[in-house]
This record gives C-alpha cells, sequence and structure tokens, in this order.
C-alpha cells in the first residue's frame, strides 16, 4: 500500500491491539512518526515494534475517558515531534451481550464513557493543535452499528452512531480550517477480542462470515488501510463521511 501524505505524524488510540495496532504499523510503513497511545501496556509492544524496524514512534498510555489524560497525551505529542497531522480515535470497547431491557446502567456508563466520550475529549484536544498549524485529519472509529440497528447490543449501536454525529458535525465545524474529519464504520473483524467470542461459542464464526456477502470477517490491516486513505491526500476531498468497510453488509 503506497499513499502520499502530506504531514509527518500520526496518533492512534487504542493501538495495542487489534485495528489500532494494525494501523499505527501501516502509518510506520508510510515512514510517518507514531504515537501509540494505549491504557493496555500492550501498546509499549507495537511502539517497539515500530523502532525495530527502522520507524520512529513512542507509547503514551492514556485513559481515553479521563480528560487530564488525554490533554497529556497531546501535549506530550507535541513535545515529542512538534506537531500532530492524522488522528485515529480508534479506542473503544464492546461489553453488551443482551436485549436493551437487559442492559445495566453500568454497561451503558461504560459503553459511552470510552466509545462516545472518548472520541469527543480527543477532538476536543486535538482540533486546537491543528488549527494552530493551519489544518490536519482526523479518523474516528464507528461501525456498521452505527449506520443501523444492532440486536442485543443497542448501546453499542447508540454509541457508534453518536461517534458519527460527533464526526459530521465536527467536519462542518471545521471544513474551511484545513482539518477533515471522516469516521470508518467496519463490520466485523478479525482480532483477538473476536476470537475470544470464538472459543465462548464457535457458531458465531459461521455466523459473522454468513452476514457478509464476501463470505468472510475482515481483517484488521484492511480496516487499516481505509483509514490510512482518509488521512491520505488522496481524499482531500472527503470530510465529514461515515465509510463502511464490510464485506457488503450493509448492501443488504
Amino acid at each position: 500500500m503506497s499513499m502520499k501524505f502530506s504531514g509527518q505524524v500520526a496518533l492512534v488510540t487504542g493501538a495495542g491491539a487489534g485495528i489500532g495496532r494494525a494501523t499505527a504499523l501501516a502509518f510506520a510503513e508510510q515512514g510517518l512518526k507514531v504515537v501509540v497511545a494505549d491504557i493496555d501496556p500492550a501498546g509499549e509492544g507495537v511502539a517497539q515494534a515500530i523502532v525495530d524496524a527502522g520507524g520512529e514512534a513512542f507509547f503514551a498510555r492514556c485513559d481515553v475517558t479521563r480528560d487530564v489524560q488525554v490533554k497529556a497525551l497531546i501535549e506530550q505529542t507535541l513535545a515529542q515531534y512538534g506537531r500532530l497531522d492524522y488522528a485515529f480515535n480508534n479506542a473503544g470497547i464492546e461489553i453488551e451481550q443482551g436485549k436493551l431491557a437487559e442492559g445495566s446502567e453500568a454497561e451503558f456508563d461504560a459503553i459511552m464513557g470510552v466509545n462516545v466520550k472518548g472520541v469527543w475529549l480527543c477532538m476536543k484536544h486535538q482540533l486546537p493543535l491543528m488549527l494552530a498549524q493551519g489544518g490536519g485529519v482526523i479518523v474516528n472509529t464507528a461501525s456498521v452499528a452505527g449506520l443501523g440497528a444492532a440486536p442485543k447490543m443497542s448501546i453499542y449501536s447508540a454509541s457508534k452512531h453518536a461517534v458519527i454525529g460527533l464526526t459530521k458535525s465536527a467536519a462542518i465545524e471545521y471544513a474551511k480550517k484545513g482539518i477533515r474529519v471522516n469516521a470508518v464504520c467496519p463490520a466485523v473483524i478479525d482480532t483477538d477480542m473476536f476470537r475470544r467470542a470464538y472459543e465462548a461459542d464457535p457458531r458465531k464464526a459461521e455466523f459473522a462470515a454468513a452476514m457478509h456477502p464476501v463470505g468472510r470477517v475482515g481483517k484488521a490491516e484492511e480496516i487499516a488501510a481505509a483509514v490510512l486513505y482518509l488521512c491520505s491526500d488522496g481524499a482531500a476531498f472527503t470530510t465529514g463521511h461515515a465509510l463502511a468497510v464490510d464485506g457488503g453488509a450493509t448492501a443488504i
């Protein structure tokens, strides 16, 4: 994958595993300096892998639900690299497994806290820096669950609808300031989280493959490719868009 980038520094939250890890590595392969952010110390290994491959990166532990930590993350990025060109706000959780009336207040607070407040806080602190430097690109992780219904995942679906709302609103607010804001909407992706679901119920693997017209689940690297496209100069006329990367699932 070869793309043209005008900037040099990328920040990825939730970069310790799955889509975040794949995207951090993909940015590094393009020669960008990468800030690997995650609440999980596994992110340190991702940053080290980039450095071992000849790239430049550092790990920053960050709980995206805490304003003080997100603010510190952006300050650390500025201190280390002097700017922030691309931000992939990917940190998220998916813990709901029941119908709407079966959900708990704790589940609601946890899901909304990471998936919605986390994205809002990241953009809140990224946008002023991008304004000051004259531009930048933000991509937020939503989901196909944010484009329609998601039975037995109503809170999660609501959180991803909210991410798309934040994305579109910010895109319009900053469209004339040289800042583009988009969202990527994956379907089911082969990550550690999904593999754990396989182990708990092997029937989920068959169901997940069947829900995609292409006949399989997606790969983290395929979502990373979409994120990099949205960040690249090739997407210079694209903002406020929620890009489904879903093997045709939302076309049915």
